[in-house]
């Protein structure tokens, strides 16, 4: 069992390792060379898609552009934001920032790449609905030689999307926030209460599909988004005198390595402190790992480039806002040179250094929602994957499997599950890049013709 366990955690850190970077960054940086940086220019134009403007209610799919991109940020908003962020400061330093940005400006390019192929490239499931994701744009867009392929990420996708990691760290925040400082004594029983009140309010999303997913995290994730904001905020307001310091921090430390305690890379500290950025930065906003076009490609509209581009800003709000925020508030409050903590409890004392009083429990609200949100999608992602492989009328099987999973990482420290799990996730960007990297050619054009329709209405 040890020697199992073993072998599962080499498998998730080698799947998370340099040739996903490569894959990820590498075919990012291919694509943002092809489109010639122009998906960039048109970030005005993506958010008055986002607000409406050019909405159709007659057009094909399920759910508004706003809808589609809080559904996919629901996701990707969640503990790599607040925990992965603390990682990487813990051994990167301030410098380690300045490289998850880069990861997200590439990352936005991959996003755009991978959603406009998913309604460009929508396929119908055995129910004869419209679907969008890596799975129908394999199918369709490479075609039927192609299907290994497109199962190969479906059975990664019902692995990936499993909620366990994220209900541990929940639960473990939980315990070290709430619990264990008002004197609860943490243990089975407690634990299996907290994954049954998530069971709970998760079921009553989840069962109501879609519809129900996207309305609900299109009111959770601005808000959620906003209090966070707001919480950061009050952080660099109390330590005005030092935030323009730390700013200019992430920019010297980036490329000086001075305060990296991580493995040397390619013979040097700064080459291990970009891969340290760049991959927490794709661990947090997920591009190219094919979870975004599940969402995107439900999006209620006839024009595949818009979708792109309002997938781009996924990404943005992700990494350069969120991730940020929290990078802040930990430099700031100086908890990550005073402190020996960790992941979220480093930026739980970042919390508790700025507001004593209630910081801590700020930060757990935060977490909660951001957590709880992530379920709903993932849900969504894992039983769009099963609909593929045994038909639409079995999704919902999916949901059970899924609720039961709840419960197993709320109560157990499975190292083995969540490693497993992790690497499963992971393995969901090899058939999405490569399909991807294929068609880009084609989004390219589909782009110039896109830009020329917008010239010919204005005109």
């Amino acid at each position: 069992m040890k020697q199992l366990d073993q072998f599962i955690a080499d498998f998730a850190s080698f799947v998370w390792g340099l040739p996903l970077l490569i894959l990820l960054i590498g075919g990012g940086l291919y694509l943002l060379i092809l489109s010639k940086f122009l998906p960039f220019r048109f970030i005005g134009h993506a958010i008055q898609v986002l607000r409406g403007k050019y909405d159709d209610p007659d057009d094909p799919g399920q759910i508004s552009h706003f809808q589609a991109l809080t559904t996919a940020l629901s996701s990707t908003i969640g503990m790599g934001n607040i925990a992965g962020v603390a990682v990487a400061i813990s051994i990167g330093g301030p410098g380690a920032v300045f490289w998850m940005w880069i990861s997200a400006i590439i990352g936005m390019s991959t996003k755009f790449f991978t959603s406009t192929l998913a309604i460009m490239f929508r396929g119908r499931d055995s129910a004869g609905e419209l679907q969008g994701g890596p799975m129908y744009f394999i199918m369709e867009g490479l075609g039927k030689s192609w299907k290994p392929l497109a199962i190969m990420f479906s059975i990664c996708g019902l692995v990936g999307a499993l909620p366990v990691f994220n209900v541990n760290q929940l639960t473990q925040a939980i315990n070290d926030i709430l619990l264990k400082p008002n004197g609860v004594e943490v243990g089975f029983s407690s634990n299996l209460i907290v994954g049954l009140c998530l069971v709970g309010i998760t079921a009553i999303v989840i069962l109501g599909g879609l519809d129900r997913i996207s309305k609900t995290a299109s009111k959770l994730v601005p808000s959620m988004v906003l209090l966070y904001f707001i919480s950061v905020m009050v952080i660099l307001a109390v330590n005005y005198e030092v935030v323009p310091k730390y700013f200019f921090m992430i920019f010297t430390d980036a490329f000086a390595a001075e305060n990296f305690k991580g493995d040397a890379f390619f013979g040097g500290l700064i080459g291990g402190l970009i891969l340290l950025g760049i991959r927490r930065g794709a661990f947090s906003n997920e591009a190219g790992i094919g979870t975004a076009p599940l969402a995107h490609g439900a999006a209620k509209t006839d024009e595949p480039v818009r979708e792109g581009l309002v997938a781009m800003l996924g990404p943005a709000i992700d990494t350069l806002i969120v991730c940020t925020l929290t990078a802040l508030a930990i430099l700031v409050t100086d908890v990550w040179q005073t402190t020996s903590d960790n992941g979220v409890s480093l930026t739980a004392s970042a919390f508790g250094e700025a507001m004593p009083e209630f910081g801590k429990y700020l930060l757990l609200i935060c977490i909660a929602v951001f957590s709880i949100s992530s379920l709903f999608s993932y849900s969504y992602y894992g039983s769009k994957c099963m609909s593929f492989l045994i038909g639409a009328d079995k999704k919902h099987y999916y949901n059970y499997i899924y609720i039961v999973s709840i419960v197993v990482g709320a109560t157990t420290s499975l190292s083995m599950m969540i490693n497993l799990i992790d690497g499963f996730f992971a393995l969901m960007a090899i058939p999405t890049m490569t399909a991807t990297l294929i068609l880009a050619p084609k989004v390219v054009k589909e782009l110039s013709a896109y830009r020329k329709r917008l010239k010919d209405n204005k005109a």
